[in-house]
């Protein structure tokens, strides 16, 4: 019998992935299942993923996608105009407000690259790809701390089940953007209104 050229099927398995931590979390997670989920050969999945380490990274970049189209509908973060803080804080709202299945795996694919250091890129790339994006409006290490924030608050929310507090997360955001002043010998501190 001839193979049947299936160019979809890679995406096929991603998604079936995606789909199997969403239900049985990371630790349900095989070629297996990925292949019994997507409807395909378990051969498929290994010939796309050689590792589930491979098969993890594919799910987590794609994964990290959901929180990147919220970043790029809300092009206020590019304004110098717009209140950086309160635009970071409405889309965390935004974020969180959506499908909590989706926004709880996200970040049970990020959590995974504690004990999977193949993942440790992927789940750098969206904490460096925010960062860039809030460089120009601050600086360097303010949108590092920044992101570092936002990733605290979030999960802060997804484990305490805590109602997100929107206005708690714009003075907190708003407070790391606040000009600052050396009081003492290295230390820093904020800078008094004038």
């Amino acid at each position: 019998m001839p193979r049947r050229y299936d160019p979809e099927r890679r995406q096929r398995i991603i998604d079936a992935a995606i789909r199997v931590v969403g239900e049985k979390g990371l630790a349900g997670l095989s070629h297996r299942s990925a292949a019994a989920e997507a409807d395909v050969p378990l051969g498929s999945t290994t010939y796309h993923f050689a590792t589930l380490d491979e098969l993890m990274t594919a799910a987590l970049r794609q994964a990290g996608e959901g929180f990147t189209k919220a970043v790029a509908s809300r092009g206020g973060l590019t304004d110098p105009r717009v209140d950086l803080p309160a635009e970071l804080a409405g889309l965390l709202g935004e974020w969180l407000a959506g499908d909590r299945t989706g926004v709880e795996l996200e970040y049970e694919l990020y959590l995974a690259a504690l004990r999977r250091p193949a993942l440790r890129p992927v789940a750098a790339e969206w904490a460096d790809d925010l960062a860039a994006l809030l460089a120009p409006r601050t600086d360097p290490l303010t949108a590092r701390a920044l992101v570092a924030l936002m990733d605290g608050i979030c999960l802060q929310v997804l484990l305490t089940d805590a109602p997100y507090d929107e206005e708690y997360a714009r003075e907190a955001l708003a407070r790391l953007m606040a000009p600052t002043r050396v009081n003492g010998p290295g230390r820093r501190g904020p800078q008094p209104a004038p």
